[in-house]
């Protein structure tokens, strides 16, 4: 039996094709319209990177990482804490309180306290703003890398200890209290989240060391550390941590830091 289409009705009777065409133009018109749009939509909805390991799927990630920097820092301890208690010792004598604290963020987004030893003047915050306010230069630099290469904040000791790495150390304290891992993303500052590039720094503790701090970081803009926070995420084992911890230490010999 045929039938054919008058209004929203449809009555028996014969279909004539121009009608046919001529009812569904509007709903084709309006399909065609929306599916560009539900394409963008479905491009945008979040979804888990290709090859990222969930904390559910990955034993390591899960309860092997954390056991692992457990160990390391009991065994660091007694050769770490010397190193320590020395450089603080001649921040002292240079000036000022040897230790530096200041939040960053953990992977849940809530803040923690960094702790450091000191490479910079007292009060560094603040100068760091009137430095940027005075030279259009170092406000590129810093807009574009947050680092400074040429920082007049930084003490004749504290250049040292940047160089290679060690007023890093004092983070094994955070990696005791299980907001920071020994390798990780770089723990980020709370001004800098606005400016970085995906979310997949929410899905790890940050690290001590990482592969941004084993790579041309000093000649690189902030979004590379996003990129590298990827590449990491991708491939988080044990084996990778372990040849970053090895690179750390080369990196440390070599003494690129600034």
């Amino acid at each position: 039996m045929n039938r054919t289409l008058t209004g929203s009705r449809v009555d028996v009777g014969v279909l004539p094709v121009d009608e046919v065409k001529r009812a569904i133009a509007p709903h084709v018109d309006v399909a065609a319209e929306l599916r560009p749009r539900l394409k963008k939509a479905i491009e945008a909805f979040p979804r888990q990177a290709t090859g990222v390991k969930s904390a559910d799927s990955s034993w390591y990630l899960r309860n092997g990482k954390r056991v692992i920097d457990l160990m390391l820092v009991a065994l660091a301890a007694p050769f770490v804490l010397p190193v320590i208690l020395l450089t603080a010792l001649a921040l002292m004598l240079e000036g000022g309180n040897p230790f530096y604290q200041q939040d960053r963020m953990r992977a849940d987004g809530t803040r923690y306290r960094i702790l450091k030893l000191r490479t910079m003047v007292l009060n560094a915050d603040k100068k760091l703003a009137a430095l940027l306010e005075s030279d259009p230069a170092l406000a590129r630099e810093w807009e574009e890398t947050q680092k400074l290469k040429v920082d007049p904040r930084i003490t004749p000791v504290g250049r040292l200890l940047r160089i290679t790495s060690l007023d890093e150390l004092p983070q094994l304290w955070n990696v005791l209290t299980g907001d920071m891992s020994l390798i990780g993303p770089r723990p980020m500052l709370p001004e800098q989240v606005a400016i970085y590039n995906g979310p997949v720094y929410w899905g790890m503790r940050p690290g001590i060391s990482g592969l941004w701090q084993v790579s041309e970081r000093n000649d690189r803009n902030f979004d590379y550390r996003a990129e590298m926070d990827r590449i990491y995420a991708r491939q988080i084992t044990f084996r990778e941590d372990l040849t970053i911890l090895v690179r750390t230490v080369l990196v440390m010999v070599r003494r690129t830091g600034y």
